[in-house]
């Protein structure tokens, strides 16, 4: 799918246009063949440029090619898994590209819910034509994506670290696990963007402006703090596992503790009564009252039996 924007007069406003037009953005989603045959006609794109951030295990980068660049980022990525009937999150590249100066191109093989607030005309002071900042805008909107879906497993985390301290299933801990997943995806992603970021600044690959650099440093920012939030959930996580892990065992074991002490208790009246069913003569056996007083015995053995292991907490 392809969707082409521009910024027109008056008012700066963002809207969508039919026809390639110079200073215009053009938004390219799970492109088909024909479509980036065309897009690489149209604007003498290079196709390695173009084909390149649709591969789903191309690394963040930046390269140049004469008069066009693509920088290649990770984004976050959500998806529903229905064979485990479960969100999962994982990253996938974003490609920003410049061509002549006169086209911004974004391209994603999926898509991309961080260009959705621009699509939506939710971003203030957006220029297509300005591509310096239109650049630095989405990367500092990719920042906060990160940081919004880490705050989302966090809350997540919280919800499964209620459900297992009385759980006694696996379950959980596999949820925990793709959480796990989901924090090294980010990770990984986060510090490789980092780098990216790292170089822009220092303002070798793209032109920088004096009003733009606060705004790409602002983004250095928030990517940090992604990754210190991620670092930190997955030392949480890592801890969290190995002790859940070891609470699920305890639970059982106390279940079957517990089991195992109803099945002696239970056991002294299956006994009792076993013997006075025999055919030879026992104590009590001849009176009339028999039956009233061996069920009283047993009751008050079994009673006993039940404080001894109450006692020992076995009960």
């Amino acid at each position: 799918m392809i969707q082409i924007f521009k910024t027109v007069e008056p008012g700066n406003e963002l809207v969508q246009i039919e026809t390639i037009e110079k200073g215009c953005w053009i938004n390219i989603t799970a492109p088909t063949e024909d479509e980036l045959n065309m897009i690489q006609e149209k604007l003498n794109v290079n196709p390695k440029l173009l084909r390149d951030p649709l591969d789903e295990e191309e690394k963040p980068r930046i390269d140049v090619e004469d008069d066009q660049i693509v920088i290649i980022v990770d984004i976050p990525y959500v998806y529903e898994d229905k064979d485990r009937d479960s969100l999962r999150l994982e990253t996938m590249p974003l490609g920003l590209l410049v061509i002549r100066d006169d086209y911004f191109i974004s391209i994603c093989a999926h898509e991309a819910q961080v260009l959705k607030p621009f699509i939506n005309r939710q971003v203030k002071e957006l220029y297509t034509y300005k591509k310096t900042r239109f650049i630095f805008q989405i990367l500092y909107n990719n920042a906060k994506e990160y940081l919004k879906y880490l705050r989302q497993i966090d809350k997540r985390t919280e919800y499964l670290e209620g459900s297992l301290h009385k759980s006694m299933r696996n379950k959980e801990l596999f949820k925990l696990l793709e959480l796990e997943k989901s924090l090294v995806f980010f990770t990984t992603s986060l510090k490789s963007n980092d780098v990216v970021l790292e170089r822009l600044l220092r303002g070798k690959y793209i032109k920088l402006y004096e009003e733009d650099q606060d705004l790409l440093e602002d983004a250095i920012i928030e990517n940090k703090q992604a990754i210190e939030m991620a670092n930190i959930y997955s030392t949480i996580m890592n801890g969290m596992m190995d002790a859940f892990s070891s609470v699920i065992s305890n639970n059982l074991n106390i279940v079957m503790k517990f089991l195992t002490s109803v099945t002696i208790v239970l056991s002294i009246p299956t006994i009792v009564f076993s013997f006075y069913g025999m055919n030879m003569h026992l104590p009590l056996a001849n009176s009339h009252l028999s039956w009233l007083l061996i069920f009283i015995g047993t009751v008050l053995l079994s009673f006993a039996v039940v404080v001894i292991l109450n006692r020992k907490q076995l009960l």
